[in-house]
């Protein structure tokens, strides 16, 4: 069952004009549209996921992959393109403040690049998964402790923890409560954001690990944003290549990776070799 299922997405800053896409993108060689100076950050953007499956997007920075997955997340408004999403009816992009609220908190879990876009620190590391489950109707005091103790075990940060600030977790444990958080209402997709951004070598291989075993486990669709071609490599089916906001390259990820067939690609892939 396709879960989600984008077609011509679009996220311009600026005012932008008639000729942005025309005069940006990977032939053009620049994201600045020289018509009027807005920048678009991707445009013509189509993929879609399916239940239990797992989707890369690549590309360097700049190539707007972070832009798209805000949008997708609900995050930030498009410019231009559709969404239909399995647990909604109509396009995703014109859902109302209301709707985004309900899907956020309950159907589609993010875990932010920036640890502080995803968690406040001052609060516990319970508290902030249990401000998630408090947000989509959860309101038993004793079974919110319960289930943030079943999160935090299955996302292996130590229970004994739970009541702690998360400012004194680590790089990786604060991590692993985002990603607790994110699947905390059992949601049909989650999108991860540059999910090992500022992590040890082997705290990211810990982090992977227990996503890539919860993410099997439960079959719940995934986009993974990355620049680290290790981490898709890891965790995702298929795969998109995204340069100057544009999809490249698509394809199975071992096809990618092991056979590339746009120039960009190549050169992302020997850089890394």
């Amino acid at each position: 069952m396709t879960v989600l299922d984008a077609r011509g997405v679009a996220k311009i800053y600026g005012d932008g004009c008639s000729e942005c896409v025309e005069r940006t993108g990977d032939l053009a060689g620049d994201n600045r549209c020289s018509a009027c100076g807005s920048v678009v950050a991707c445009a013509a953007v189509d993929l879609s996921v399916s239940e239990g499956e797992v989707l890369g997007v690549v590309g360097e920075s700049g190539s707007g992959k972070s832009s798209l997955a805000e949008i997708l997340a609900l995050d930030l408004a498009a410019t231009d393109g559709t969404v239909e999403y399995a647990g909604y009816d109509g396009d995703l992009l014109d859902a109302n403040y209301e709707e985004r609220f309900a899907l956020r908190n309950e159907h589609i879990g993010m875990v932010h690049q920036r640890v502080r876009d995803g968690l406040n620190l001052s609060f516990s590391g319970g508290g902030n998964v249990a401000e998630k489950l408090l947000a989509a109707g959860w309101r038993n005091y004793g079974e919110i402790r319960d289930r943030v103790r079943e999160l935090f075990e299955e996302t292996e940060i130590p229970v004994s923890r739970m009541d702690d600030p998360t400012r004194t977790y680590s790089g990786g444990m604060q991590r692993r409560v985002q990603i607790a958080k994110a699947i905390a209402n059992d949601p049909s997709l989650v999108i991860l954001d540059e999910p090992t951004t500022g992590l040890d070598v082997s705290v990211q291989a810990r982090v992977l690990d227990v996503f890539r075993r919860i993410q099997r486990e439960e079959e719940v669709a995934t986009i993974v944003v990355s620049h680290d071609l290790g981490v898709v490599r890891l965790l995702a089916d298929r795969t998109l290549v995204m340069r100057r906001g544009r999809v490249i390259e698509s394809g199975l990820t071992d096809r990618i990776l092991e056979d590339p067939h746009h120039e960009y690609t190549q050169t992302l892939i020997n850089s890394v070799i």
